[in-house]
């Protein structure tokens, strides 16, 4: 099982530098072996100001593929699109916009669709049987899921393939699986919130069943870094 590094921020600015701190060295260190790098990033509210801090970085940007960890099958420009979300913050000024993104096709007739291709581009990018991206950045829902991979659905059990369809809230979801996630030279949580304080107690738990919070599902070989600040944190100092 991997180990668990957790680093509780004093405040949202802290999370937010240390985080993208992080994903920064993450591309340096790929970059120093290899003419690419690979990184799947996640959606939601939590990462918006580590995405914007991250753009600023002065890194050889037109050298890094960024792709999405999930995806909502929704519009690109619907508010509740990954893919507007990092063209709004990492992707919008700075050294960042010479980065090559890459959107999951929610423009393809079913969810199914947008997973294989998804999953060929995968392939195409990355090297390896099991696509292995450099570094994973990660979020955690107040339920334990993590990506799109939610409590007690299918898409945990999906192994065969890089990329498949899921289901949370209503709403079918394109996501890495289990094992694209493992396979990731780095994987960092990011956690912000006091709704979120129960589920990162069950992540660190090693006897925390994956079917119930499947985040613990992402188990590389090195160790796995969280970023959280004290809210979301706080039963777990001391």
């Amino acid at each position: 099982m991997s180990a668990y590094h957790l680093v509780v921020a004093g405040s949202a600015e802290d999370l937010a530098r240390q985080c993208a701190e992080t994903i920064a060295t993450s591309i340096d260190l790929a970059l120093a072996e290899r003419d690419r790098a690979q990184i799947a990033l996640a959606g939601g509210g939590t990462p918006r100001a580590t995405y914007a801090r991250l753009g600023q970085e002065h890194l050889p940007w037109e050298r890094v593929d960024v792709l999405l960890g999930d995806e909502r099958w929704v519009p690109s420009d619907d508010p509740a699109s990954n893919a507007r979300l990092l063209r709004e913050t990492l992707l919008a000024q700075g050294p960042a916009r010479s980065a090559r993104f890459h959107p999951v096709p929610t423009d393809l007739p079913t969810p199914a669709d947008g997973a294989r291709s998804y999953a060929d581009l995968l392939r195409q990018l990355c090297s390896g049987e099991t696509p292995r991206l450099d570094l994973v950045l990660l979020g955690l829902g107040d339920d334990g899921h993590t990506a799109s991979l939610f409590p007690g659905t299918p898409a945990l059990a999906v192994r065969e393939q890089p990329v498949t369809v899921g289901e949370g809230k209503g709403l079918p979801r394109i996501t890495l699986t289990a094992p694209v996630l493992s396979a990731a030279r780095r994987v960092v949580f990011l956690v912000s919130g006091a709704g979120k304080r129960q589920a990162l107690q069950r992540l660190l738990d090693p006897e925390e069943s994956p079917e119930r919070t499947p985040a613990r599902l992402a188990q590389p070989q090195g160790e796995i870094w969280i970023f959280a600040d004290k809210a979301a944190a706080e039963a777990l100092e001391g």
